[in-house]
This record gives structure tokens, sequence and C-alpha cells, in this order.
């Protein structure tokens, strides 16, 4: 028998940091999971963990490079706790870092924006995955469960039939996902939170804005807004499971809904996935 393939590390290490800038004070909240590659093949195989780094080390160091280096943007800190591995153990190879961010909104106090009160931000969640090596770094940056909706401008009809098709047509739904997108910077931008943000908004823009004739359709124009908005991305990759809002029967009552009434549900859903590329 042979050791194919391992790598191991420390998950949901979970970092708080208050950043204070001319007595204002930024929150800064991460989870992150640091996994490592290399040669450490023996512990597995022969009993011997002299090259293992423990994984208690590992949240270690996450805090240790947390306290000197993460500020308000999450990719530089991830970036420098991937070289901290790869400077200081000649064993090591690779170091895939991923990062889950819960966001804080400053919350508005006496009609002003307060420097020390904040409150849970729903606008999805912020995510990075740096993977770097000797030879190379990726970085990945994105958005998870960003929820949306459109209550009109979006279609869907001349789909293909067969026997086993039962949806009727229609030129006026609901349209809402769960959209998960992530992006592959070529380069660095000049900031990687207006960078986000700048592809955040293109894509909502491309949502909002343009009839949706499918989510097929409505996905392809949002990847092709955020690689317009941003030159630095090289591609961007999106998931967008339908949540259905279905019209609910109101002939029983002598009511005649039209359209205005609907029970939400999320399961069987559709689940469309892409990439746009350059």
């Amino acid at each position: 028998m042979k050791l194919q393939t391992n790598r191991y590390g420390k998950a949901r290490v979970r970092v708080f940091k208050k950043i204070k800038k001319d007595g204002v004070h930024v929150p800064k909240e991460l989870e992150v999971k640091t996994l490592l590659e290399g040669d450490f093949s023996d512990s597995y195989t022969k009993d011997d963990n002299k090259k293992i780094i423990a994984t208690d080390s590992i949240k270690n160091t996450t805090n240790f490079v947390a306290y000197n280096q993460l500020d308000t943007e999450t990719e530089p800190f991830a970036i420098a706790l991937c070289e901290h591995y790869l400077k200081k153990y000649s064993h090591v190879t690779s170091v895939n870092v991923e990062t889950l961010e819960r966001v804080w909104e400053r919350q508005i106090v006496d009609g002003k924006p307060s420097g020390t009160n904040f409150v849970g931000a729903g606008k999805g969640t912020p995510w990075t995955r740096t993977v770097a090596t000797r030879d190379s770094i990726e970085t990945t940056s994105g958005v998870r469960e960003l929820v949306v909706l459109k209550t009109s401008g979006s279609a869907w009809e001349d789909f293909l039939r067969d026997e086993l098709a039962t949806l009727p047509d229609t030129n006026d739904r609901l349209l809402a996902t769960s959209l998960t997108a992530s992006w592959v910077y070529q380069k660095a931008p000049a900031s990687y939170a207006t960078a986000n943000a700048n592809i955040i908004q293109a894509m909502l823009e491309a949502f909002s804005t343009r009839f949706s004739p499918s989510a097929q359709s409505s996905q392809y124009h949002m990847g092709e807004a955020a690689l317009n908005v941003c030159p630095e991305i090289s591609q961007i990759s999106l998931t967008m499971p339908n949540l259905h809002y279905l019209v609910i029967d109101m002939a029983p009552f002598n009511i005649k809904n039209d359209k205005e009434l609907f029970v939400p549900t999320d399961a069987p859903q559709g689940w469309i996935e892409a990439t746009v590329a350059r």
C-alpha cells in the first residue's frame, strides 16, 4: 500500500481584531482554515511525528500573524500567513488558507456613525482562498449566500418540452437566489476591499437592471459585468440555486390570487453554475 496524498491543518480558528484608526474602531472577524502539504508522510506510515507542525501551533500561528499583520483587508493577511509557513519550514511545499468573514456595520447613534457600536450585516459572507507554493501564489475572493430577489422582470418559457415536462411557461415570475461567487485575481488590485465591493455591485446591477429570460442568462451577464468592472480578475464562478416562490391557490376561498401571495420554498431547487472567463 502507498500513501497517495495527504494534507492537514487547523480549521475554524476564529479571530477578532479591534483595529483602531484615529480614535475610531474597525472590527475585523474571521474564521480561518489553514491546510499544509509537504514532507509529512512519515507521520502517516512510520509513526514518526518529527516533521509535523502541531495543529495547535497552526492555531497559534494564525493568531500571531493576525496580531501583527491583519488589517481591514483579508487577502494580504492570508498571503502573509501562507508566506510564513513557506519561509519558516523547508519541508512545507504548499499552503492553503481559507477565510470566512463576519461583517459588522457601524450603527448610527444620535444621527451620526458611532465609533464603537456595530450591528451584524446580512449581505452575504465574504470569503477568500489563498494557495501558495514556492513558485506561485493564487488569491481567490468571493461572497457566499448573498440573497437577491426580483419581483418583476423575470421569465421562464420556451424551454425543452418532452413527455415529462409539466411546468407551464411564464413571462412574469419571481426570481430569487442565494448567490455564491468567487473570482480569481491575476494580479493584486490597488485595494482588495474596493475591488471586491465593485465586483459585487456590478453583479447586483446586472441582476437588477437586465430582463431575465432565465437564471442562466442572468448568471452569465452578472459574471460578464464583474469581469468588465475589475481588470485584475481572470475569471469568476457563480452558483445560483433557485429560491422558489410558488403562487398559492386561493380559489377555494373565492379569491383570485393575481400573483400577489406566494409560498416560499427552497426544496427541491434548481441549481445553476457557471464560470465566466476572459
